[in-house]
């Protein structure tokens, strides 16, 4: 034992307990209960295990026995299993009290670390106990599926199994937020969100996962998060697919969208003609959607769209007649792509600009 008292302290009165229950051939009383039950809390506070406590319980009850009349034993028998049980009630108590601080003094910390909100130096000292050293750069993964995740469901304790198996305790933290599953961890171990970024596909069942650059303290983690974030909003509001995406490759997109009002000139400026066009501007907006993405490869963007190479190149030779800009020259491909990918983060034309 610690510094803590010995178990003997918390069975103190208990073999007069049995010792009277025997001799009066009764029941445990609700104040003998009670008693044994907030013995078993403050057993379970000071960290004494419930096996060495049950030990301790019949090994008592062995020392009274001698002194037990026959007619008796069964009295004993009977209030020492109503002892223990209150004992173990107060314990189990005492646990799950302990449990449900931990979970909130943990919730408490992933929304401080993620959100900002807390002084940075009591930040970095609470970081500790959860594992995390602030001081160092890190980098954070989110991932989102076709449901809402929390700490104690099955894909979250899936993901994490495989990440303990796999890296041990290498300061990772696993937690969720906002239906989302997210894995903070140190910027020099690079390996631990690829892993997580595949655990996490398969476990959400293909899901998408965003990873944000590596910041060095404690701010450097909400920015990570935020780049996260930000990264999967712009999955969706570009339509982009892909199972993993990284921050540090669409950068190229807030840039643009840091203007609005000039974004919004140049969509309307560029593609607005193409309202004019029969069925409206978005086969055509999609056409030149299609023909971007597959690297200005006529017959692929066809084959993507499901049309014919002539229905294609009339399609681009439509959109050319109406804009003044040919997406087949280099020049005027530039601002026509650009106006595309505006249109794309302005949602247009769904939405008015």
């Amino acid at each position: 034992m610690t510094e803590r008292e010995p178990i003997e302290a918390y069975l103190e009165g208990y073999a007069e307990i049995l010792t009277g229950v025997c001799a009066a051939g009764r029941r445990l009383t609700r104040d003998e209960r009670e008693a044994l039950r907030s013995r078993g809390e403050r057993a379970a506070e000071v960290g004494l295990g419930m096996r060495d406590l049950v030990r301790a319980h019949l090994s008592a009850a062995q020392q009274v026995l001698p002194d037990v009349p026959h007619s008796a034993v069964r009295h004993l028998l009977g209030a020492v299993e109503q002892a223990v049980d209150a004992f173990a009630e107060g314990h189990e108590r005492a646990q799950r009290l302990a449990i449900r601080q931990e979970e909130a003094a943990r919730r408490e910390f992933v929304d401080d670390l993620l959100y900002g909100r807390s002084d940075l130096g009591r930040l970095a000292e609470r970081a500790v106990r959860f594992g995390l050293l602030l001081s160092h750069a890190h980098a954070v993964a989110v991932a989102r599926g076709p449901e809402p995740y929390d700490d104690g469901c099955a894909v979250t304790r899936a993901v994490e199994t495989s990440i303990l198996a796999r890296f041990g305790d290498r300061r990772i933290l696993l937690t969720t937020k906002d239906g989302r599953l997210i894995c903070v961890a140190p910027a020099d171990e690079p390996e631990v969100l690829t892993h997580f970024a595949k655990q996490a596909y398969a476990a959400t069942g293909g899901g998408q996962v965003a990873v944000g650059r590596a910041h060095p303290g404690a701010g450097g983690v909400v920015h990570s998060y935020e780049e996260a974030l930000n990264a999967l909003d712009l999955a969706t509001r570009m339509d982009l697919d892909d199972p993993v995406l990284h921050a540090a490759d669409l950068l190229v997109y807030p840039v643009l969208a840091r203007d609005r009002q000039a974004m919004a000139d140049l969509v309307h400026t560029v593609l607005g003609p193409l309202q004019q066009a029969r069925g409206g501007p978005k086969p055509l907006l999609d056409t030149l959607t299609a023909y971007f993405d597959t690297g200005c490869v006529t017959a692929q963007a066809a084959r993507r769209l499901s049309l014919s190479v002539r229905a294609m190149t009339y399609r681009l030779d439509r959109i050319h007649r109406l804009t003044g800009s040919d997406p087949g020259d280099p020049v005027q491909r530039y601002t026509l792509q650009t106006a595309v990918v505006g249109a794309r983060l302005l949602g247009w034309p769904d939405r008015p600009l």
